[in-house]
Parts: structure tokens; sequence; C-alpha cells
């Protein structure tokens, strides 16, 4: 059964508890990397395959995600800056332990395409802030699949 989370704002992006920071580079310009990440929430699944099923909700102010394994999170949007920030809480999900989870997306231009800055900013029972630490590098590797396989996508949609 879905519990509802702390509401926590966009500055807990910089003081949760535990904060996992990953990025990498693409050749997808910032504004392609955004339209993916904010506008095009159904096609997640397609580049993310943590991610089952994603749709927006109350007309585009909030999301449902599914994940594998059966994980849902209600979420709302909380920052959106066009080919630079994208931002979302989770205000309520049947994962237990969390009581506070927001994740932003920054986005900058490169030489070469863009920069993807992936923030996971959570706090939870003492036992879940330790997974999380110890789940580091898995959570990073899927973050590097992920915008591997999302570069992959704009870059053929991009070539006529």
């Amino acid at each position: 059964m879905a519990r509802r989370l702390r509401p926590v704002e966009l500055d807990f992006v910089e003081t949760a508890p535990v904060r996992l920071v990953f990025s990498a580079e693409v050749t997808a310009s910032p504004s392609a990397v955004y339209a993916a990440l904010a506008d095009d929430v159904a096609t997640w699944p397609t580049w993310f395959t943590a991610v089952t099923a994603a749709r927006p909700t109350d007309e585009g102010a909030g999301r449902e995600v599914r994940l594998r394994g059966g994980t849902v999170f209600t979420e709302r949007i909380m920052a959106r800056e066009p080919g630079a920030r994208y931002a979302y809480r989770v205000d309520a999900t049947n994962a237990p332990g969390l009581r506070a989870l927001l994740e932003e997306w920054r986005i900058t231009p490169t030489a070469t395409g863009s920069r993807v800055q992936w923030t996971f900013a959570v706090d939870g029972i003492a036992p879940l802030r330790i997974a999380l630490r110890l789940g580091r590098t898995g959570l990073g590797r899927a973050f590097k699949d992920a915008v591997r396989n999302l570069d992959r996508r704009l870059t053929r949609a991009a070539t006529p």
C-alpha cells in the first residue's frame, strides 16, 4: 500500500541525509535531453531499464513511475527549467523505509553535447540509508546505462 512521504522542497537536494550524485557526458543537446526527461515521460522505459512504466499525472504537474520489482512512485514536479534542470519529489510510494525522496537532473552544455547530472536525495530509516550508500555503485551503473541508452535513442531520432 502506498505511504505518504514527507513533502520536501528543492533545497533538500543539498541537505538530504543521503545524496548520491552521478554524471555522464552525452552527444545529445541539452534541449533534447530535457525534452526526453520532462516532456516524453512515457518513453522512460525505452531507455531507463529499471523503469517499467511512466506517465504524467495532474495535467503534467506530477508523474506515476513504476519500477522493476513492483515499486511505485507518485511524484510531484518541483522544477522545470527547459534545457537545464528537471526535478521531482516522491509524495507516495510502496517502497519500505523511505521518509523523503527528491531527484534532480541538471543538464549543462558541453563542446560536444551535454553533461547530465543526476542527484538522488533521500531520507529514510537507518538500514535504508546504509543500503543506499552500499548500493551506490549499482545505482551509478544504472544511471550510466540509462544515459547511454537515452543518448543512443536521441541520436537515432536526430538522424534523418
